[in-house]
């Protein structure tokens, strides 16, 4: 059995494999080589999808497409044969995702943006520091108490909300379905709409879809009281940023922090770099998976037993 590995994972412990499987690396950004045509298992992390779609036709063996990305869009947008499995990263990102949004979370209640602006110039700001900081930070300023909404609440929400409530912020999650998660209350989106007049921090991670698109709009953000802030961790497609925009410049949202854009890199005219009150990172937050050796391994002893793969996606 033939595997490719893509070269964004060298920096990650190569496990050793199964005897009878050769694990070739690819460079994710070069079309494939011929010679790999006859390859069963292609493991996709930062692959092109233009070099996907050009070899799809080719790799006449192909039984598993396994991404790390917890999304498998990438794999979905080629034209693999519909006897190809194409599983996803679901799970590895949960961690580092929590972490990170938890970092953002923090950052926006402290201000360390500003603080790090301040420390470059050499400047001791009183109004970031001592008595002054009462009157700076009176939309955020502390998680304890603070009522947070996570729009989007899958397995990495499950992950960040006791980070959050052992802060002391009351966690609502919105889904589809409602109910209760991992000792956290889920609501529908409609009554999480009904949610947004009281709730001071949104944090999304909703996947980009149709019914996704632009989702965080005027209307949203009008929704929320002055002093709120909005985290997104999820994808950039969701939010109209022209509406974001507008929002944090008019003073009806506090502030934002975004670790995704509806195009990255993010242009260097865009807006948000500017808007006010807008901390960003780039991309940042699923860029280190936690156990993708150990899905691929056993995604491969599955198959080659005939048993049950692990986060299987539907292709219908």
């Amino acid at each position: 059995m033939k595997v490719l590995i893509p070269d964004t994972l060298d920096y990650l412990s190569r496990p050793e494999f199964p005897s009878g499987v050769a694990a070739i690396t690819y460079e994710v950004a070069s079309p494939f080589a011929e010679e790999h045509f006859d390859a069963d298992v292609l493991v996709v992390w930062g692959t092109r999808v233009r070099h996907m779609r050009t070899a799809a036709p080719h790799l006449r063996n192909l039984q598993l497409v396994q991404t790390i990305n917890a999304g498998p869009d990438s794999a979905l947008a080629v034209d693999f044969a519909p006897s190809v499995v194409i599983a996803c990263g679901r799970g590895l990102h949960d961690i580092p995702v929590a972490e990170h949004t938890l970092a953002l979370v923090l950052a926006a209640a402290r201000r360390l943006d500003l603080q790090i602006d301040n420390q470059r110039r050499r400047y001791w700001s009183d109004d970031l520091g001592g008595l002054g900081q009462v009157h700076h930070f009176p939309d955020l300023g502390t998680l304890h108490g603070k009522r947070v909404l996570i729009w989007g609440f899958g397995s990495i929400a499950q992950r960040l909300s006791p980070m959050l409530k052992l802060l002391g912020a009351n966690v609502t999650g919105v889904a589809r379905t409602a109910g209760a998660r991992s000792g956290t209350d889920v609501v529908t989106e409609d009554q999480g709409r009904v949610l947004l007049a009281d709730t001071d921090l949104v944090i999304s991670l909703l996947p980009a879809t149709t019914t996704t698109e632009g989702f965080f709009d005027e209307q949203f953000f009008a929704a929320l009281p002055g002093h709120s802030w909005f985290v997104n961790v999820g994808r950039g497609r969701t939010v109209n940023e022209s509406d974001l925009v507008k929002a944090l410049e008019s003073g009806a949202l506090a502030g934002a922090a975004l670790d995704v854009t509806a195009h990255e890199p993010l242009s260097e005219g865009s807006p948000l770099w500017t808007a006010p009150n807008v901390i960003i990172t780039p991309h940042a937050a699923g860029g280190r998976p936690v156990g993708a050796y150990e899905l691929v391994l056993e995604n491969i002893k599955a198959l080659r037993e005939g048993t049950e793969l692990r986060n299987v996606v539907d292709r219908t």
